[in-house]
Parts: C-alpha cells; sequence; structure tokens
C-alpha cells in the first residue's frame, strides 16, 4: 500500500515523515515555497527528542503521480481547500481511489462521498505546527498522536484495518472503528477554540466564557439533529497516557492550527468549517448560535486581512455576541 498524503503541512508533514521511517511507502503532494524547500533539501522534522531532515518524495499536483490500484490517499489539508483538491484528485486519479479524511472537522467526508465511493474519515488529535517553508514539528515525545480511522458514514473493511496496522506500528496510536464520526463531532467541540484562539487567545475569563458558549452551543445543535457525540469522559479515556509532549529546541508552536493560519499570512481560515459548521446545525435546527457565529466572521475578517493573530481582544468579541444575543 502506497500512502499519498495530499497536503504535506504540519499534520500530513508529520505523519509522512513517520511512516516512511517505519519503511512504508509515501509521496507528498505540496504546495509553493513548502514544496520548493522539500525537493531542494527534504522536510525538516523536529520533536522533543529528533531534529533531522529527511528526503521525501514531493509532487505539486496530483497529475504528476501514476496511481496505482493499491494507493490510499490521505486528505491533509484544511477543509477549506477540500472541494477542489478532490476534483483534481478525481481527475488524476480517478474515481476508484480510496480517500481518507485526516482532517478537523467532519465537513469533508461528505464532500468526499459526492465524487469517491471509497472514503474514511480519520481523527487527527496530532500536536504538530508548520511556521516556515520545509519545516515541520511536533511536541508529542513518544506517540506521535492520534489516528483512529474507519468507513464513511459507518464501518471497517481490510483497506482501513490494514492502514490502521500500518499507521498503529509508525509511531501513532490509531484504531479501526467504525463509529469514527461520533468521535470526529467531539473532536470538532475543541476545535471550536481554534478561531478564539487566532483571534484573541484563550488566556482570559472573557475567552473562557466564549468557549463554554460556543460548546453549549454545539451540544445543543448536536441535540436537536440528533447527533451522537463521544463524550467528554470517553475522549479523555482515550487520550489520557497516549501523547507525552515536550518542548521542541528552536521552535515554539505558537497556537492552534487557526492561529498558524494567521501566522503565516495565508488569507484564509478553516473557521467556516469548524464553528460554521454549528452555525449551520444551527439554522437548519433553529437553535441561536450567537458565539460561533461572531467567532466564524472575526477569523475571516482577519484572515482576509492578513491581519495578525491576537488582533480582537476576548472581551470586544464577548460585547459583540452578547450583543448579537439581544437582537
Amino acid at each position: 500500500m502506497r500512502v499519498v498524503i495530499y497536503g504535506a503541512g504540519a499534520v500530513g508533514g508529520v505523519i509522512g515523515v513517520r511512516l516512511q521511517q517505519h519503511g512504508h511507502d509515501v509521496v507528498l503532494i505540496a504546495r509553493g515555497a513548502h514544496l520548493d524547500a522539500i525537493r531542494a533539501r527534504g522536510l525538516t522534522f523536529r520533536s522533543p527528542t529528533e531534529d533531522l531532515t529527511v528526503p521525501m518524495h514531493a509532487v505539486g499536483h496530483p497529475s504528476e503521480l501514476d496511481f496505482a490500484a493499491d494507493d490510499i490517499v490521505l486528505l491533509t489539508m484544511k477543509s477549506q481547500h477540500t472541494q477542489g483538491a478532490l476534483l483534481d484528485l478525481r481527475a488524476a486519479a480517478g474515481a476508484g481511489v480510496p480517500v481518507v479524511c485526516a482532517q478537523n472537522g467532519v465537513a469533508n467526508e461528505a464532500m468526499a462521498l459526492r465524487l469517491f465511493p471509497d472514503v474514511y474519515a480519520m481523527l487527527v488529535i496530532l500536536p504538530a505546527s508548520h511556521l516556515e517553508p520545509g519545516v515541520i514539528a511536533t511536541e508529542a515525545r513518544t506517540t506521535t498522536g492520534i489516528l483512529d480511522t474507519g468507513r464513511f458514514p459507518h464501518g471497517v473493511d481490510g483497506r482501513i484495518t490494514e492502514l490502521a496496522a500500518m499507521v498503529d506500528s509508525s509511531g501513532f496510536s490509531c484504531r479501526a472503528d467504525a463509529s469514527i464520526m461520533r468521535w470526529k463531532y467531539a473532536k470538532l467541540l475543541s476545535n471550536l477554540g481554534n478561531a478564539l484562539d487566532a483571534v484573541a487567545g484563550r488566556q482570559s475569563e472573557a475567552a473562557t466564557t466564549i468557549g463554554r458558549l460556543m460548546r453549549q452551543e454545539a451540544l445543543a445543535c448536536f441535540a436537536a439533529a440528533g447527533i451522537d457525540c463521544a463524550t467528554a469522559d470517553e475522549m479523555r479515556a482515550r487520550r489520557d497516557g497516549v501523547i507525552e509532549l515536550g518542548p521542541v529546541a528552536g521552535q515554539d508552536r505558537g497556537g492552534s492550527s487557526s492561529w498558524q493560519s494567521l501566522q503565516r499570512g495565508t488569507g484564509n481560515i478553516e473557521a467556516d468549517y469548524l464553528n460554521g459548521e454549528i452555525v449551520e446545525l444551527g439554522r437548519l435546527h433553529a437553535v441561536p448560535t450567537p458565539a460561533n457565529e461572531v467567532l466564524q466572521r472575526a477569523a475571516h475578517d482577519l484572515a482576509t486581512a492578513k491581519a495578525p493573530p491576537g488582533s480582537t481582544s476576548a472581551e470586544d468579541l464577548l460585547r459583540m455576541i452578547n450583543a448579537y444575543s439581544s437582537r
């Protein structure tokens, strides 16, 4: 099985390095200066115990690859880039290639299923950073991350069982799980704070209040929509004792993946597919979602303006949420 990692940033790059270190066939699809750096000198990988540069096979587009019957594609780009990537992948590989959505949020799998019959979901709990071309880092000291996976919308099969075993033996904890989406909905709850982290930071009383409001709105939406979601106790049990964090020499992660998007000035951010998921559910099921809507809009505005992280205060955001709620 060759693993094609489509989106070789923080998550994709770390997965790719670990798989290659354990003898598996990996190719990265990257772009821009990051691709140029990988081609020129390899992918620099840093962790609390490692600092090395790994030669990696990398291309800039799916059309540069000759796809084989045993290939499997891991989508690891942010959700705002998924639709275009899927169209490019289908044009290059055909609809028969299996697709694994190793991404935050819960919208990617449905997008993929419109174009590909064999779609899998992957829970991603992986502390990773990508702030400069050709360099990725993980703060995980021992087990690199949790990457449980299963067929979308439900089930397991021989292919995903084989991939899970491959990933699990490559420095991750990875289980094949027939009900993987309930875990991804639980992960979405924690990812709602990514926009807050990017826009204002989380270290204040106002930020704590906003985080609580966003989670309450999400749980109300899940209940109204009949969405099964792993509990906080289940998530805690899955994570406890698995990932041990440590400092990376010369590397400051700074913040969430959304914080990193603002820091790099990408001009886009994932909030439409994280907080926006809750906003959409609220509109469908008549559940008010002012906190998530304010954070979605604020994150989008800062990303579009290429403003730095922390450009808005949590206190101002909370005032906006309260004003929105009283309308």
